[in-house]
């Protein structure tokens, strides 16, 4: 799914605009209506992903009810991403890198030792930025509440015998994704780690988040 479009929606009248480092985790709460662009600013960069209702930690973000509904394994503009409960959270209204992971996972001491050696076990990962950002923040969430995530802008084609392969990524310096919530939701990032594979080009690097309030609108 390559659904390629651009938004005009302009940075100098945002709400916020927040630069995260290479491989460091990222908390916020976005409002029913409130647009968020996730840049990726050198290119490669996986984003690794999890939403959450604002109101209802319970309810999450579904990588099964997200598929089934839109009949592909691949997000781009149009993609609707929808909850355990089967309600739409956010919606892609814009993409310049036209396709988006849901199916390779974050990174885990326990993956890094089965995908690569048992001396990686110990490398940064995703899992650790999820707990370190959640336990920092103590709004109720935890370990158990981890599910499986978006990866923005991670390329993981899946092959005829359906296997999973990390490939290098699709993106480029200044791409971008756009996501309009449809409720309240907590956005839970892991800029990934990963130094594994090729999802980053084996170098991380940093992102950045723009955030419109609902008064914008998109001319998409």
């Amino acid at each position: 799914m390559h659904t390629l479009s651009e938004s005009t929606l302009d940075a100098a009248h945002a709400l916020s605009d927040t630069y995260l480092p290479a491989g460091e985790p990222w908390l916020h709460q976005l409002k029913h209506g409130q647009t968020m662009r996730i840049v990726d600013l050198e290119g490669n960069q996986a984003v690794d992903t999890i939403f959450y209702n604002a109101d209802d930690n319970e309810e999450s973000y579904s990588v099964t009810d997200t598929l089934l509904r839109q009949g592909g394994i691949y997000l781009s503009t149009g993609s609707v991403l929808y909850s355990n409960r089967g309600r739409p959270m956010l919606t892609i209204v814009a993409d310049t890198c036209g396709r988006h992971d849901t199916l390779g996972g974050a990174c885990a001491a326990e993956s890094n030792t089965v995908r690569y050696a048992h001396q990686k076990k110990f490398m940064h990962s995703c899992r650790d930025n999820y707990l370190l950002a959640l336990a920092h923040a103590d709004i109720g969430l935890g370990k158990r509440d981890l599910v499986p995530n978006v990866n923005f802008f991670m390329n993981v084609p899946v092959t005829e015998d359906g296997k999973l392969t990390f490939e290098d990524g699709l993106s480029a310096p200044g791409k971008y994704v756009e996501l309009r919530a449809e409720m309240d939701v907590w956005v839970l990032v892991s800029n990934c780690p990963q130094l594994n594979n090729p999802c980053n080009a084996y170098n991380p690097t940093p992102v950045r988040f723009v955030i419109w309030d609902a008064k914008e609108e998109h001319h998409v």
